[in-house]
């Protein structure tokens, strides 16, 4: 009888941690989040990871475009918006905000459609329209 207790236990803690690896951070979402949040926090080995193969280029100039001021980010929010053939869309919320000494850029998140793809078995920022 105990031996059952420990299976149903066992069972349980096997799901939660299923449950757990399974979870959003996988997504075509939060992938483009960890790029911009990588692009923000100026991490050129992140944002390599969360790119893919043909932006890679783009992201780097990206993050060179931010180089010389002050960034933030405020309120980040990304879901899957649909689809387009391979490639996942994606809409964010929220605002970048970059400091450039008196004058203040705020850009918002939603001006964009990101596109992801999977690539490599991750999902990968793309890319936008």
């Amino acid at each position: 009888m105990r031996l059952k207790y420990i299976l149903i236990i066992l069972v349980f803690i096997l799901f939660l941690i299923i449950g757990a690896c399974s979870g959003d951070k996988d997504s075509a979402a939060s992938s483009v989040e960890s790029y911009i949040q990588a692009l923000i926090n100026g991490n050129t080995d992140r944002l390599s990871t969360y790119s893919c193969a043909a932006w890679e280029a783009d992201a780097k100039d990206e993050l060179a475009s931010f180089a010389a001021v002050k960034v933030s980010l405020n309120d980040m929010q990304c879901q899957e918006s649909g689809k387009d053939g391979d490639t996942t869309l994606v809409s964010c919320t929220g605002k970048i905000v970059a400091n450039y000494g008196n004058e203040v850029l705020n850009i918002n998140l939603a001006d964009r459609t990101y596109k992801a793809i999977f690539e490599k078995g991750e999902w990968r920022m793309c890319g936008y329209r």
